[in-house]
């Protein structure tokens, strides 16, 4: 099966754009989105075949999820079951005869951290959720995570050591998140690659590829033999994220 995720920053931007064309061409079964910045009613997507899920933040024009699946759930479920998380439309849970599947998108910690203490507790209270749910089925989740894991993953580690994305704190959480049971796919296939998601609209980045890996598809570990290959379409453009992609072998069914 096929999975991707994007990032879109703002869905009816890119929809003006080649979100139609990119979508239709990659055929996927499992299409996730994150910051579609918008609310019920704003947009009409026709997509034919596929089953359409949708989280709205309550702040209008802001974060907001979404998945397009050709194949229906056994269940749906939006949030994390926390009130002090599920404000912004973040998280989408879709379960499967195999697995369960999320689409993500985690809190910025900000400029100068301001908020740091709010992600830190969203780190903790996801990491209790997906592993609540990995022990009935395996997780697949994917998403900006908004943090570069290794050094390896942004170009100019050194003067990004304490900003957002790159902090030693957000870091730690997603090191405690492998830990605990899951693995990242890109890493897993592609252990010393230097591939981008996400470029800055200033100083010329993406042209300069001064990026940031900030997309992820995260498998639990048991999933590893059924994981085929895992790609970053850098040559998508439409948003300052470029979509990542997650291939599985037959075995695993949804």
């Amino acid at each position: 099966m096929k999975f991707i995720s994007w990032n879109v920053n703002g869905l009816r931007a890119v929809v003006k754009k080649n979100f139609m064309e990119f979508f239709e061409q990659q055929d996927a079964d499992f299409f996730c989105i994150q910051e579609t910045k918008l609310q019920a009613g704003q947009i009409e997507m026709t997509l034919p075949g596929y089953h359409q899920y949708w989280n709205y933040a309550e702040r209008k024009g802001y974060s907001g999820t979404a998945i397009f699946t050709k194949h229906e759930p056994l269940s749906v479920a939006y949030g994390m079951g926390v009130a002090e998380h599920d404000q912004e439309g973040r998280l989408i849970t879709l379960e499967y005869k195999d697995f369960y599947l999320l689409t993500c998108y985690t809190p910025n910690s900000q400029n100068q951290l301001k908020r740091l203490d709010y992600r830190m507790s969203w780190e903790d209270a996801f990491l209790s959720y997906i592993s609540t749910l990995n022990q009935k089925k395996p997780v697949i989740f994917c998403g900006d995570l908004n943090v570069a894991h290794e050094p390896i993953d942004l170009k100019n580690d050194k003067t990004n050591h304490h900003n957002a994305g790159f902090s030693d704190e957000e870091r730690g959480k997603f090191s405690q998140l492998l830990a605990a049971g899951f693995t990242d796919s890109f890493r897993y296939f592609y252990p010393d690659q230097v591939t981008y998601s996400w470029w800055s609209y200033r100083f010329n980045a993406r042209k300069n590829n001064a990026g940031w890996r900030i997309d992820y598809f995260v498998a639990a570990n048991q999933l590893q033999p059924k994981l085929a290959d895992a790609e970053i379409l850098t040559d998508v453009l439409g948003s300052d994220h470029c979509p990542v992609l997650l291939l599985t072998k037959p075995e695993l069914e949804a």
